[in-house]
């Protein structure tokens, strides 16, 4: 995505409240690297904007009068599809279903509405990695963009001869949309349990398990504490908190833990916290997986299921909505094998057969 002759990132504000927009305006525009060229009050107003103004990048609220978000966003994303919007999504059930919605019709990610300190920073951070993505959701292969630099995939046997008895997924930016597809992949009979660690509001991961549910052979829910993680089930690690697996009676159970129990980790739930749990009770008979994400989550606990002996799948550059955390895992040299995102539920089920 080309950015203004100013060099900054030129956003378009939507939303049916007056106040918010202003809010949200003056957030944005506090950050030197971002120009606010409009504001719309809905959708029919976003899409002459956009059409218009040809913003980088959108903020959308969901309910709004004339025309909704989503009926704006899909009109957006078949006349400027480059543009990326961002979904503004009330911490409710109902806003969550709605959200995801959103992300299959097209929209790069959300933020979630909430009066806390942190939705300043949060907004402001998904604009800046809206622009640095490099993947255009729904594109056709032919028009998305080459990687930097091309990276060579591990050879097709570098997982042969690893023993599996569980697999660990992390994803962050990106990450409900190519989850989805991953686990579309796997059949009802997969043999292992899977863990998935996603950063996601508490109210958001289980409307989210249910919708991945409905869309998948494999059985997905989100986590309970106490869960044992059992053959041919995916459990999502619950929002808002970290979760682990422990040793008990049974199995390896789902354990739950407050964000206070783990300081400095500022991603939640943690893919490393999870993974560090995963392959010290596997004894490295795991086969960990990052996905599409922002920072470099989920690096350490790759490192040590290496060092254990453990199985390690990443997703490459070029399908990756925010080659972060792939990335880390793949400079740091903890990267077993680097598939495109078509290809990585294909091969999790090879290895479950």
């Amino acid at each position: 995505m080309s950015i203004s002759p100013s060099g900054k990132i030129r956003v378009l504000i939507v939303d049916d409240s007056a106040s918010l927009r202003m809010l949200i305006s003056s957030m944005l525009s506090a950050d030197p690297a971002i120009e606010v060229v409009g504001t719309a009050a809905d959708g029919i107003e976003a899409i002459e904007k956009v059409l218009f103004l040809k913003p980088d990048v959108v903020t959308m609220d969901v309910e709004m009068p004339r025309m909704d978000g989503i009926t704006a966003l899909r009109q957006i994303m078949a006349k400027a599809s480059a543009t990326r919007v961002i979904m503004l999504s009330s911490l409710t059930q109902e806003g969550a279903k709605t959200t995801f919605e959103a992300l299959d019709a097209g929209a790069f990610d959300y933020v979630p509405k909430t009066a806390a300190n942190g939705f300043g920073a949060d907004i402001t951070a998904r604009v800046k990695e809206a622009v640095r993505s490099r993947f255009l959701r729904g594109a056709p292969p032919s028009v998305r963009p080459a990687p930097s630099r091309p990276i060579q995939p591990a050879a097709g046997t570098a997982l042969k001869g690893k023993k599996i008895s569980v697999v660990g997924i992390g994803a962050s930016t990106g990450g409900p949309v190519a989850l989805q597809e991953v686990l579309s992949r796997i059949p009802a009979a997969f043999p292992f349990g899977i863990f998935v660690a996603i950063h996601m509001p508490k109210a958001f991961t289980g409307a989210y398990a249910e919708r991945i549910n409905s869309k998948c052979a494999i059985s997905v829910r989100e986590a309970a504490d106490g869960e044992l993680l059992r053959p041919g089930t995916v459990l999502i690690a619950p929002g808002g908190m970290h979760a682990t697996l422990v040793r008990q009676a049974g199995g390896l159970a789902v354990k739950t833990w407050p964000t206070s129990d783990y300081p400095h980790h500022v991603y939640i739930p943690s893919v490393d916290v999870m993974m560090t749990s995963m392959a010290e009770l596997s004894g490295g008979s795991m086969l960990g997986v990052i996905l599409t994400g922002m920072g470099n989550d989920g690096f350490k606990g790759m490192q040590l299921l290496k060092q254990k002996g453990g199985a390690t799948m990443v997703q490459d550059e070029a399908t990756s909505t925010i080659y972060g955390m792939p990335r880390a895992c793949i400079e740091g040299g903890v990267a077993d094998l680097v598939l495109p995102l078509g290809q990585i539920g294909v091969e999790i089920a090879r290895l479950g057969g």
